[in-house]
């Protein structure tokens, strides 16, 4: 190719090159500026290089080089992060250890079993020595039984540990600072909190008449005779009238045992088969409330209630209100699920009655017809559509909320409202598992992650307020 080129041009450029390398600067024009000749704009001066000679070659090596050097220190950049994150993966350190947690998982679907039909009986494996049969008791809410689901001495064990432990009442009486606090009218037939008193129809004509609240007398208040109403008669008239246990919402006395990590092994063993029984995740039964233990005793009861709160965008979660960090004005407990235990057989009353179940429709105004309060479980269980009579070592569990079509938690079921019957004769003891669920799944999600971070860092003492359970978690009963 080159001796090609080269005949193609003049004979005298072929000479002069020949001559004088190519490198080299024409020596007429060297000599010239070593004598110090003037100014030779006259005299053609040649280019160092050719533009598509070797001087291309050179700027393409200077910028190979640069290229080079630009990949290796990329290069070394990289290997010092990664063997730093490899560093700090194994030694975690307190910074990475301050660091904020990780975007929360995406929770999957809450397990709910099918009700079939009222009746319908079917076979689970629960423990590894025997079988329980789970019964339909209602589809609405969805109610089920489960005969033998302690054992006698396990019932015994938990009112024991109960004992040892102390129990306090359920509810407090009102006191006169409490009656004087009260700075709106509060004539509730029921209050879920707990804090007020029961209030029959009775109760309420009696105190209608006494304050003169009813001029016609027709056993309602309308809105004008309401705001005629003096406050201050109303709280005169309740601060004369001190509340009996038996007129409060809840006559009992509970406390609370600790099932997680260092419990007692019974205590763990009821855990792991509720987990079996419902179907959820580790996480979800693990992270709930610990097990409440409630002693009712003659005359004790509990008026008809529901165990969650509504779904509003006002509430939050009891379990996951320091999680979300959050500021709502009302609190409420989001239970999905009730597991009730009868721990001893009553000898009467007691029962567990649900006054709606299996109603073709629900109406609020029609629990009260007639002087009737279906909620009044002092006066009014046998009226309910369902009673439930303890038996030692029988279980009964129900959802509280209807599913919302996406696997997660919809609106309160208000079919599973129930309560505790009067208890006529004995004592009646019971005990409840209940499975917290956020109807936010993403406060969950972040509830479930926090609590395992927890969990790792600080172990067994993670959960400090249920600590004096582990000084019995060697127990041994026999009674």
């Amino acid at each position: 190719m080159a001796a090609a080129a080269t005949s193609q041009r003049p004979e005298a450029a072929v000479a002069g090159e020949a001559a004088t390398p190519q490198w080299a600067p024409p020596t007429h024009g060297l000599a010239r500026a070593a004598a110090g000749m003037g100014d030779s704009e006259d005299v053609p001066v040649r280019p160092l290089c050719k533009p598509r000679g070797i001087c291309s070659r050179a700027y393409f090596l200077v910028l190979m080089v640069f290229v080079h050097l630009y990949l290796g220190n990329v290069l070394a950049l990289l290997l010092f992060v990664h063997y730093s994150n490899g560093d700090e993966n194994t030694d975690p350190g307190p910074q990475r250890s301050a660091q904020s947690p990780g975007p929360a998982p995406t929770l999957g679907p809450l397990t709910r079993l099918e009700g079939i039909k009222v009746g319908h009986e079917r076979k689970v494996q629960l423990v590894t020595d025997r079988k329980h049969f789970i019964r339909t008791l209602s589809l609405k809410p969805l109610l089920f039984e489960i005969p033998g689901f302690l054992s006698d001495e396990e019932c015994r064990l938990i009112i024991y540990l109960a004992q040892m432990k102390g129990l306090q009442r359920s509810q407090i009486l009102p006191t006169e600072e409490y009656e004087e606090a009260m700075s709106t009218l509060q004539v509730l037939a029921q209050t879920r909190l707990g804090n007020g008193r029961w209030m029959t129809p009775e109760n309420i004509q009696e105190m209608y008449s006494a304050i003169k609240a009813d001029p016609d007398g027709d056993g309602v208040l309308s809105l004008q005779e309401f705001s005629n109403m003096d406050l201050r008669d109303f709280h005169k008239y309740m601060r004369s009238h001190k509340a009996e246990s038996s007129e409060l919402v809840r006559n009992s006395h509970h406390t609370w045992l600790y099932q997680g990590e260092g419990a007692h092994h019974v205590m763990r063993a009821i855990r792991q088969r509720v987990l079996h029984l419902t179907r959820l995740s580790p996480e979800i039964v693990e992270f709930s409330e610990p097990l409440q233990v409630v002693r009712y005793g003659e005359g004790g009861h509990y008026h008809a209630h529901v165990d969650s709160g509504p779904v509003y965008p006002e509430t939050i979660c009891s379990h996951t209100k320091l999680i979300a960090n959050e500021s709502v004005p009302f609190e409420t407990s989001c239970r999905y699920m009730t597991v009730l235990f009868y721990l001893n057989n009553v000898t009467g009353g007691g029962e567990t009655v649900f006054p709606v179940a299996d109603n073709r429709t629900y109406d609020e105004m029609s629990l009260i017809q007639d002087d009737v309060d279906l909620r009044d479980t002092r006066r009014h269980c046998d009226k309910g559509n369902l009673r439930i009579k303890p038996r030692q070592g029988t279980a009964v569990f129900w959802y509280n909320y209807l599913p919302d079509g996406q696997g997660w938690v919809g609106e309160v079921d208000d079919y599973s409202l129930h309560g505790g019957c009067l208890v006529t004769r004995g004592t009646k003891w019971i005990a409840n598992n209940w499975i917290n669920v956020d109807p936010s799944r993403a406060r969950q999600a972040l509830f479930q992650q926090e609590m395992a971070r927890l969990a790792r860092e600080g172990g067994a003492d993670s959960q400090p307020e249920w600590a004096l359970d582990r000084a019995y978690r060697d127990t041994h009963v026999e009674l």
